[in-house]
């Protein structure tokens, strides 16, 4: 955890701070190693969601891309169960950072639970990921010359055969400029990828717009008109937004693969 109460305040792990738990309230100390990024643990081990992973940099330095507020907002169903949101923007949309392996399941039940949800996935995991991308994106087809957004065919790669089935939104981070953003009609027979880049995914997800449409909205909007000419009926544009939420041309970046 980056965030645990100290006297009453949302704080980052500092040497000899205790504190409470954002979303249990139990006891967590500061944990301020040189092996790790600084973190609040809970004593004795105890976790209070069951989906908490350790964090790399990776994960800690996208979520210091939004406000502080915005990160590690706990979320309860109506049976009680807890989990913690990486971040929630104030468009109601729940980012999770994926950095380690995870297994269909629990993919299907973190989507059902957060609904309206992206997945930003750390590409850089396996090495063979990133070559094997670089091919399916290469073989991919579009109706327009030069566009940025194409369909794959029997999509190759671990990685695509692992995210197509995904119900909501996913991007890919190669650690280049741009993202890869593979859309919810995606499935093991075609998936459906575009390009972003990344300053611009961030900018649009730190806009708060209460009322209306979104640019993200509308770039979902124009990712369904693509998909439609492929397939036979328009897709359902999943997840959406939640309207209110309480509160408490590039080009292909330098050096990569194509």
């Amino acid at each position: 955890m980056k965030f645990a109460r100290v006297n009453g305040q949302r704080q980052e792990a500092q040497p000899d701070l205790s504190g409470e738990c954002c979303g249990c309230g139990n006891p967590v100390n500061a944990k301020c190693g040189k092996q790790r990024v600084w973190h609040w643990a809970h004593i004795a081990g105890r976790v209070c969601d069951s989906w908490w992973e350790p964090e790399t940099a990776w994960h800690r330095a996208w979520k210091s891309h939004f406000p502080a507020d915005w990160q590690e907002i706990p979320q309860h169903a109506e049976d009680g169960e807890l989990h913690i949101a990486d971040v929630k923007t104030g468009d109601g949309w729940v980012l999770e950072f994926q950095h380690s392996p995870i297994q269909p399941g629990e993919r299907e039940s973190r989507e059902t639970f957060y609904k309206s949800m992206i997945w930003v996935v750390d590409g850089r995991r396996r090495v063979r990921d990133v070559k094997q991308f670089s091919r399916a994106w290469a073989a991919g087809e579009s109706r327009y010359p030069l566009v940025e957004t194409r369909r794959i065919v029997s999509p190759k790669g671990a990685l695509l055969q692992e995210w197509a089935g995904s119900r909501a939104h996913v991007f890919f981070d190669f650690g280049d400029d741009q993202l890869w953003w593979l859309f919810p009609a995606s499935d093991g027979m075609r998936a459906y990828v575009r390009y972003i880049s990344r300053a611009r995914f961030v900018g649009i997800h730190r806009q708060t717009t209460r009322h209306g449409p979104t640019e993200f909205d509308s770039l979902v909007q124009n990712f369904i008109a693509y998909v439609a000419l492929y397939e036979p009926t328009t897709p359902t544009p999943r997840p959406q937004r939640l309207p209110e939420i309480p509160y408490f041309r590039p080009t292909i970046g330098r050096g990569f693969w194509l």
